[in-house]
C-alpha cells in the first residue's frame, strides 16, 4: 500500500474488534497501532524486525502498567554502576540521597540491578521504589529488594528500558558508573539540549571529596566547547556535587515555582505555582528577551487546548514565542522563575 489507509472493509473489521474489546478511549491511536502492525505484515518485513517491534510494544505496555498507579507521584531516577560494593562510600551516598527524597514524598526509579541501583532502592524502601530491569546473560538481575515484587518490570531491549527510566521521572541523579551510566547521562543531556524532553534537574553526585565527574567537566570545558561541537554553557544545566543535601535541594528546588509547560502552536506556555508581579515579568523580559523569536513574555489565561484537556487550569501562566534554537536554554529561564520573590518557599 502507498499510504496509511486500509480498505474500508478491513477498517470496519478493526472497529468491530475494538468494539468487542471495549476499547473506547483514544480509539484512533489504538487503530493507528493496529494499522501499522498490519502494514508491517504487508511490507513482507523480516521476521527479526517483526520480533523487535512486537517485543518492544509488549515491553512498553508492561512498563506503562507498572507506572500507571503512581502517575501523580513525583519520581526521580537514580543511575549508577551495578558493580558498586555495599561497603563503598558511593553505595552509602546513593542510599542516603534516595532516603532523603523518599522522605519528601518522591518515588525512586532504578534499573533494578545490584550496586548503586540496589542502594537507591534500599534507601527509598520497597513501597517507594520502582525498578526497570534488563535481561542480561551476566551481572544484572533484579536485586533482592525488588525481585519478585509488583514494583519491577523486566526488559529485553536497552532502548525500551531507557525510555521508561527517563519518561516517567521529574529528576535524575547520576552516580559514578561505566558505559551504561555514561550512556544514560549523555542521553539525558542530549534530550535536554535538543528540546526533545521537557526541562528537568540533573545531578551528578559523587562521594565526599570524590573526583569522578571532574574529568568529565574538564573534557567538556577543554575539548568539547572549544571545538564547537556543543554550545558554551550546555553543561551548566547539570549540578555536580558531593553533597546529598545539595542534590536533594536541586531536585526539589527545580519545581519550587515552575510546574510544567505546553506548546500551543508556536506559543510556549509555562505554568507556575505563584503569580508573578508586573515588575518580575518586566525583569524576565529584560534578562531573557534574547531567547524570543518575537514579542514579550506575558501573562496568559489557559488556552483552548488546555481547557479542553482540563490541564492544570488553576495555575497562573506565562506565554512566550521561543526561538527554537534557544530551546536548550529553557532551564535558565526556569531557574529565574524559581528565584522570583513571589515563588513559594522551598
Amino acid at each position: 500500500m502507498t499510504d496509511d489507509r486500509l480498505p474500508d472493509a478491513l477498517s470496519a473489521e478493526i472497529n468491530s474488534v475494538l468494539d468487542e474489546a471495549g476499547v473506547l478511549t483514544d480509539r484512533r491511536l489504538v487503530m493507528r497501532m493496529m494499522r501499522t502492525a498490519i502494514q508491517l505484515g504487508e511490507d513482507d518485513t523480516e521476521r527479526l524486525d517483526l520480533k523487535i517491534a512486537s517485543a518492544a510494544l509488549a515491553e512498553m505496555r508492561d512498563a506503562f502498567r507498572l507506572f500507571a498507579p503512581f502517575r501523580g507521584v513525583p519520581k526521580v531516577t537514580v543511575f549508577g554502576s551495578a558493580r558498586t560494593r555495599h561497603d563503598d562510600p558511593l553505595y552509602v551516598q546513593a542510599r542516603d540521597v534516595a532516603a532523603a527524597l523518599a522522605e519528601d514524598g518522591w518515588m525512586v526509579v532504578t534499573g533494578a540491578g545490584p550496586g548503586i541501583m540496589q542502594a537507591a532502592a534500599e534507601g527509598a524502601g520497597p513501597a517507594l521504589s520502582l525498578g526497570v530491569s534488563i535481561r542480561l546473560p551476566f551481572e544484572e538481575k533484579a536485586n533482592i529488594l525488588v525481585a519478585g515484587s509488583d514494583h519491577v518490570v523486566a526488559m529485553k531491549y536497552f532502548f525500551t528500558r531507557k525510555l521508561m527510566l527517563i519518561k516517567e521521572s521529574s529528576g535524575f541523579i547520576c552516580l559514578p558508573g561505566g558505559f551504561g551510566t555514561l550512556d544514560e547521562m549523555f542521553e539525558l543531556l542530549t534530550l535536554q539540549q535538543t528540546g526533545k524532553a521537557e526541562p528537568t534537574p540533573i545531578v551528578l553526585l559523587d562521594e565526599k571529596g570524590g573526583t569522578f565527574w571532574d574529568g568529565l567537566r574538564r573534557f567538556i570545558d577543554e575539548t568539547l566547547e572549544p571545538t564547537g561541537v556543543i554550545s558554551q554553557g550546555d553543561f551548566d544545566r547539570v549540578v555536580v556535587t558531593d553533597s546529598v543535601d545539595a542534590a536533594v535541594a536541586e531536585i526539589a528546588g527545580f519545581w519550587r515555582n515552575y510546574d510544567s509547560l505546553r506548546w500551543i502552536g508556536d506559543t510556549l506556555v509555562l505554568r507556575l505555582r505563584a503569580e508573578p508581579t508586573d515588575a518580575e515579568i518586566d525583569d524576565l523580559n529584560d534578562r531573557f528577551g534574547g531567547m524570543l523569536s518575537r514579542g514579550r513574555i506575558e501573562r496568559t489565561s489557559p488556552r483552548s487546548p488546555e481547557v479542553a484537556d482540563d490541564d492544570v487550569l488553576q495555575l497562573p501562566r506565562l506565554a512566550l514565542h521561543l526561538d527554537q534554537r534557544q530551546v536548550g536554554n529553557l532551564f535558565r529561564l526556569i531557574g529565574a522563575i524559581n528565584s522570583l520573590s513571589t515563588a513559594p518557599e522551598p
